[in-house]
């Protein structure tokens, strides 16, 4: 199949970057399960943009920086906050029900997060993503020049000096992708390809991320030969709900944003009912996550709990119902009245904060190949990522991918051969993938979580390296399924996470080091080159 531009994720940045070529150039979205399977459509508190005169560019620069702890970009940050209003304007045109406030000056309610001086979050009540999605989704579907490939996983990218072609330097050249539902291989031939998988948190036991996030196009550009950066700083939201049936449910930064309190359950015993953030720190509940997560860690280990509380009910009950009606619906069929009683929290991994090295047009290193949102590392996010630029970042980036595409020549796609597994068999054992799967993200987990040591993470290596023995030779001898691919990209991504933090001396933003726990006066991002290959 030949198209102008093969998209792989159907997330924000990747129908964002679809709807805006879409007007000059045949487009295909690759999504691995349904267009609304993915990260963005999980997203709760909504956009950090500079909507009113109260607010600035400067003001919402500092508060990114701050949050990045020194290791921000501030050329990109620039570009991309003072790129945010239109971002947004071009949602409203594409009819985002965001919840309206007419005493604002553009009409719709902001509300504050954690890290940001001023109110600047557009939302659509606690279900942002949702609302943003289902109306791209619809815009693609309905799009004439927009094919949409669901339920097909992207295998791997393809390199033109791979098919023989030695002119000029390497580029890419397409891609192979299964249909999951009948095990087909099909070639994808595109002039530019774009990657906008999302992130990696299923690396992890304990994510909020969707079963999707397998790090697919970190892990794909890797073995392309593109450089990756920060892939140590991996973001945990300080506030997961606790519940055996929660499946790792978010309670919003905005929740927090609105008032909610973190105080000590009842388990603490004379404590309980304790507010501790501001032990912590003096922004209390609304410092960045990292600074939250670690306070919410540390007591947790000091005291033996499981979670703590995260309490709102000083708030009227019409006014929880109306800012926060998912959550509460949500706790509420679990027994939980956020009116009445605290919310139970944990930490849970959310964000990937480095990805594939990109600059503003989300050029990678690799002639043909952009990348753009979580899986791009733009240099925006730093140490850490400050609440709600996600989605601006998955936003202006989309837009100035497209703009950059559009700009080039547009040769035709070239024949590409097609898959060969005329050496491989069905597999015989698929319990080594299962088994695999599970070790992986347990000692992730418990080896490079939120406090880290040289110790564990030398384990978590040692690890990693006989588990990608193990899955590279079962990928070279039996037939793909989308369980043994997520599982080669998870197992190349912890590989690129762990070589990351042992190469941090330091600790700084969302990696945190006993071994080396001052901050070293210069910050330097950490980039990974794979090798010549």
């Amino acid at each position: 199949m030949k198209f102008d531009v093969a998209i792989v994720g159907s997330g924000l940045a990747g129908l964002s970057v679809a709807l805006h070529l879409a007007r000059t150039r045949k487009v295909v979205v690759v999504s691995k399960r349904g267009l609304l399977d993915g990260a963005s459509n999980w997203a709760q508190g909504g956009i950090a943009a500079v909507l009113d005169s109260s607010d600035s560019h400067e003001q919402h620069i500092a508060d990114t920086l701050v949050a990045g702890a020194g290791l921000c970009d501030e050329g990109a940050t620039r570009y991309i906050i003072e790129n945010g209003r239109a971002a947004i304007e071009w949602l409203i045109e594409q009819g985002v029900p965001f919840t309206p406030d007419p005493k604002a000056e553009l009409g719709f309610h902001l509300t504050r997060e954690g890290g940001h001086s001023q109110r600047r979050i557009i939302h659509a009540a606690d279900a942002t993503g949702h609302a943003v999605q289902v109306t791209l989704e619809e815009k693609a579907r309905a799009h004439p020049n927009i094919t949409i490939l669901e339920n097909h996983f992207a295998i791997d990218l393809i390199r033109s000096d791979k098919l023989g072609r030695h002119e000029g330097r390497p580029y890419c050249a397409g891609l192979y992708v299964q249909d999951v539902n009948t095990g087909n291989v099909t070639t994808l031939a595109a002039a530019h390809t774009v990657l906008a998988t999302g992130g990696a948190g299923k690396v992890y036991l304990y994510t909020t991320n969707p079963d999707t996030a397998t790090g697919d196009g970190i892990a794909m550009a890797w073995r392309a030969g593109c450089r990756i950066a920060n892939m140590e700083f991996i973001q945990f939201h300080p506030t997961c709900l606790y519940h055996p049936y929660a499946k790792s449910f978010l309670i919003s930064e905005a929740v927090r944003g609105e008032g909610g309190l973190l105080k000590l359950p009842a388990e603490a015993g004379a404590a309980a009912g304790k507010r501790f953030m501001p032990d912590h720190d003096p922004r209390a509940e609304l410092a960045p996550r990292d600074v939250v997560a670690r306070a919410i860690d540390f007591e947790m280990k000091k005291r033996g709990l499981d979670y703590v509380d995260l309490d709102i009910t000083h708030q009227p009950p019409e006014f929880l119902k109306e800012h926060f009606p998912t959550i509460y619906a949500r706790c509420l069929e679990l027994g939980i009245d956020i009116t009445k009683q605290p919310i139970p929290v944990v930490p849970a991994v959310h964000f990937t904060c480095g990805g594939i090295v990109t600059d503003i047009c989300g050029r990678t290193d690799l002639p043909g190949l952009y990348a753009v949102g979580e899986t791009a590392y733009t240099g925006l996010h730093g140490a850490n990522r400050l609440a709600s630029n996600s989605l601006l970042e998955c936003l202006v980036l989309g837009r100035a991918a497209a703009q950059h595409i559009e700009a080039q020549p547009q040769p035709p796609a070239m024949d590409l051969p097609a898959w060969d597994e005329s050496r491989v068999t069905d597999a015989d054992e698929e319990v080594v993938i299962a088994h695999n799967w599970d070790e992986l993200r347990r000692f992730m987990w418990n080896y490079v979580g939120i406090v880290r040591t040289t110790k564990r993470l030398e384990r978590a290596q040692h690890r990693i390296r006989l588990l990608r023995e193990e899955i590279y030779e079962y990928y070279a001898h039996f037939r793909i399924t989308r369980d043994l691919l997520e599982l080669r990209n998870l197992v190349d991504v912890a590989s690129l996470i762990v070589d990351s933090a042992l190469s941090r001396h330091e600790s700084r933003g969302l990696h945190y080091s006993q071994d080396f726990p001052e901050t070293l006066p210069k910050a330097l991002p950490t980039v990974l080159a794979p090798e010549r290959r």
